[in-house]
């Protein structure tokens, strides 16, 4: 698990735990992921709002990573739900995202280091993380952390389906 006080990082950075106070801080970085893909998205004011009460829920982390006196540059999201099929909870890493002229300086993998720490520290039996297949870079920055595409049976893909309610 992080310490509260954090953990070396990338050279002149460090990962620590997000605190309801940091909730405009990762509203704004989850704002800029977003709109740098252009995905659709609500302002960082209300992400934001959202993270406040997101923060203080067990089955949520964020990691924060961060220079010395700067603001955070990086973030992870991670949720982490009960499952039938062990004893621990399935962590489900939601967004990494690190600001694009910092990338290739080893802040995603301290980030996804920390990440996958604290998720075994939690008892967690798997990490699931949703890729866009386009997204090549994306999924080989995971696959060199030991991540894999799970294809059951070998000769078909798993396909995720969603629903907007």
């Amino acid at each position: 698990m992080i310490a509260d006080g954090g953990v070396n990082s990338a050279e002149g950075f460090e990962v620590r735990r997000a605190t309801t106070a940091d909730a405009p801080v990762v509203g704004r970085l989850l704002f800029d992921f977003n709109t740098e893909f252009e995905s659709e998205t609500p302002s960082a004011d209300q992400l934001a709002s959202r993270f406040e009460t997101l923060l203080n829920r067990p089955d949520v982390l964020v990691l924060l990573a961060e220079g010395a006196g700067a603001p955070a540059v990086a973030f992870a999201y991670l949720t982490f739900r009960p499952t039938p099929y062990g004893d621990g909870p399935i962590a489900q890493l939601e967004e990494l995202y690190v600001r694009p002229e910092l990338r290739d300086q080893g802040i995603g993998t301290d980030l996804l280091t920390a990440a996958l720490a604290d998720s075994m520290e939690r008892g967690a039996i798997e990490m699931y993380i949703n890729v866009d297949e386009v997204d090549v870079d994306t999924r080989r920055f995971y696959e060199r952390h030991g991540f894999v595409n799970i294809e059951p049976g070998r000769d078909y893909r798993m396909l995720f389906y969603m629903r907007e309610l």
